[in-house]
């Protein structure tokens, strides 16, 4: 069953509501520069040469944030006919089986995110196949731009000294709407070790929570309620 998510800390409501500030920030903005670029294309005939691409980095943001929000809020959907027809103990293994798995899958991920994500930052990719065993020297390809994004002259300025061995950026340099790989795997991790504790400690019973069968099973409450 659904299992609505109250902070319990004044920290806790400080990152929740920092998050869905930030989610529907991000969404606003998506919705303005769509809107603007079409009223610039069929009214002046003209657009913002950066918009599309902007457009597609606030929606990787906007889906890398969500996964791990919602999975702190329990909203992803599943199907749990099987899992409810067991007792709580068995319900339980089960919920912890299904944690270690998403937590294993989230640390694969995490290497995955940071070896891609690192050299444009002009950091070290880590070694090993599956999991890190250390850091190896990397190529440094810190130099890469975005296509169109534009940036403030004194940050590309000082961004090149910090990491494109001083010489300024003409756009947005790459590692910055790529480092939302990191950051929101690392973000989802945290949040399937959260989950996994909860269920251990009988605050939750899952990682998930069918919102179809839920409401099918309130309209035929209310269909029997109205007979």
């Amino acid at each position: 069953m659904s299992q609505r998510y109250e902070p319990r800390s004044a920290l806790s409501r400080a990152i929740h509501n920092a998050e869905e500030t930030l989610i529907a920030l991000i969404l606003g903005v998506m919705t303005l520069i769509t809107f603007v670029n079409v009223v610039l294309r069929y009214v002046f005939n003209s657009s913002l040469i950066w918009g599309l691409e902007v457009t597609l980095i606030l929606f990787a943001w906007l889906v890398l944030l969500g996964m791990s929000y919602a999975v702190k809020v329990t909203a992803h959907l599943g199907v749990d006919a099987v899992i409810n027809m067991l007792r709580p103990g068995p319900r339980k293994l089960v919920g912890l089986l299904a944690a270690a798995l998403c937590i294993l899958y989230a640390v694969l991920l995490m290497k995955g995110a940071w070896d891609y994500w690192a050299p444009f930052a002009g950091l070290e990719q880590t070694g090993g196949r599956w999991f890190p065993t250390g850091f190896i020297q990397t190529r440094d390809r810190a130099f890469y731009e975005t296509d169109q994004v534009p940036m403030a002259h004194g940050l590309a300025v000082w961004l090149g000294n910090l990491v494109n061995q001083g010489e300024a950026y003409d756009k947005l340099p790459r590692f910055i709407p790529y480092f939302i790989l990191p950051f929101g795997v690392g973000l989802l991790l945290i949040r399937f070790v959260q989950a996994g504790i909860g269920i251990v400690l009988g605050k939750r019973s899952a990682l998930i929570v069918s919102h179809e069968a839920e409401d099918q099973v309130a309209d035929v409450a209310h269909m029997n309620k109205d007979d």
